[in-house]
């Protein structure tokens, strides 16, 4: 039988770590170090600035290892390690086999929620960002709650809304979506007995001029 506990988390960046922003953290201080030397020898003014750009660069990398788990290798680090490195997840199951499922939801402010594997042993499986179509997809009518926190995991919830009249209770992600705006996603359950009844998927049309902001995935 599977089981879950619940912790608090809090989000560790306010928003994605995105690729670009990695690749700029990696090599954007390559241009500095080029022009860090002159003629004369290294200028002070251009030697601050770099210590700078490594400081902000290690800063980063740090952060989004936090925020993703980039950097947690699969078949060596430990659940120990994870929960060190990204925090306390949201949500944690143990199947019966000794498996672990980890949650580490970065919303409402960062569109992806990270699902951590942990094998029997205790070590890392793998890190997945489920916030997209593939997982999506498996979110089907007559699912229960706890099978769809287990694909997608929870959801924002100051935009959990339930309607009387319906009888109906709406969970919503925000995710990046193919084209890389902001999106969210909703499943609405029967509100008595916990099960999905329908999804969709909408753009968050909450730009300066009334589409949805681009974002990072």
């Amino acid at each position: 039988m599977t089981s879950y506990r619940k912790s608090g988390t809090a989000n560790i960046l306010s928003g994605p770590c995105d690729g670009q922003a990695l690749h700029r953290a990696r090599v954007g201080g390559g241009t500095v170090y080029a022009t860090g030397q002159g003629e004369h020898g290294t200028q002070p003014g251009r030697l601050a600035w770099r210590s700078l750009s490594v400081l902000g660069a290690t800063w980063l990398l740090s952060a989004c290892a936090a925020y993703s788990g980039s950097g947690l290798r699969p078949g060596v680090a430990t659940v120990a390690q994870v929960v060190a490195t990204m925090g306390n997840p949201a949500m944690r199951w143990q199947d019966a086999d000794g498996s672990e499922q980890l949650a580490y939801p970065r919303g409402p402010s960062g569109p992806q929620t990270f699902m951590v594997f942990i094998a029997p042993d205790g070590g890392l499986q793998r890190i997945d960002q489920v916030l997209n179509m593939e997982h999506f997809a498996r979110i089907q009518p007559g699912m229960s709650q706890q099978a769809v926190l287990r694909v997608i995991g929870p959801p924002a919830p100051q935009w959990t809304s339930y309607f009387k009249e319906r009888n109906e209770l709406v969970w919503e992600w925000q995710f990046c979506d193919s084209w890389n705006q902001l999106a969210r996603f909703d499943v609405l359950f029967d509100a008595s007995s916990g099960i999905v009844r329908t999804s969709y998927q909408r753009q968050a049309l909450m730009g300066w001029n009334g589409v949805a902001p681009f974002c990072g995935q």
